[in-house]
């Protein structure tokens, strides 16, 4: 083989690793942030391990893209929580406008480490919800904070979490699957 079909072969294979990585990278990312609870990306789960008797306090902030005419907010701003208990929080949205419009909400937890102690078993954004015309939703999210956090040097003296949630505009609804 001469060299310049073994170059040719090489930088064909390069630009496909790349590329390749490229369109995982995302996937990736998020499996990443997941796991790590990196930016403030929570955990899901399916139950509470139990109240070891550590409270921490859970403040709400909730946020609307200007393009979604939507308010939304929590029912309450702030709670207190006992570590390792299932808590329930309530929020409220509504559509102000006179068609059907689908949001899809993103959210996040600071103080960012705290991500990764912070699992939700249930939660609205884990959806898209398409509210009908000046229709008012109340959204449950179910959650808890690991008590693994007590254990982080980093975390242990974590006194305030806040979960923040911004909804957006969907240009469609997704189908269901």
């Amino acid at each position: 083989m001469n060299r310049k079909v073994r170059t040719a072969m090489f930088a064909t294979l390069g630009v496909a690793c790349m590329t390749g990585l490229g369109w995982a990278s995302v996937p990736l990312y998020r499996v990443f942030c997941q796991a790590t609870g990196l930016n403030g990306t929570t955990q899901r789960g399916n139950a509470a391990p139990g109240a070891v008797g550590h409270m921490v306090q859970v403040d709400f902030d909730t946020n609307v893209d200007p393009k979604l005419p939507w308010k939304f907010e929590p029912e309450d701003r702030s709670v207190k929580v006992q570590i390792g208990a299932r808590n329930l929080a309530f929020f409220v949205a509504t559509n102000n406008s006179d068609h059907p419009i689908t949001g899809s909400a993103t959210f996040n937890v600071s103080p960012a480490q705290a991500g990764l102690y912070f699992t939700k078993i249930q939660c609205f954004c884990f959806n898209q919800q398409t509210l009908q015309p000046h229709q008012t939703v109340r959204m449950p999210v179910i959650f808890f904070v690991d008590p693994k956090m007590l254990k982080d040097p980093d975390e242990k003296d974590v006194q305030t979490i806040t979960l923040s949630y911004t909804f957006y505009p969907v240009d469609s609804p997704r189908a269901a699957s």
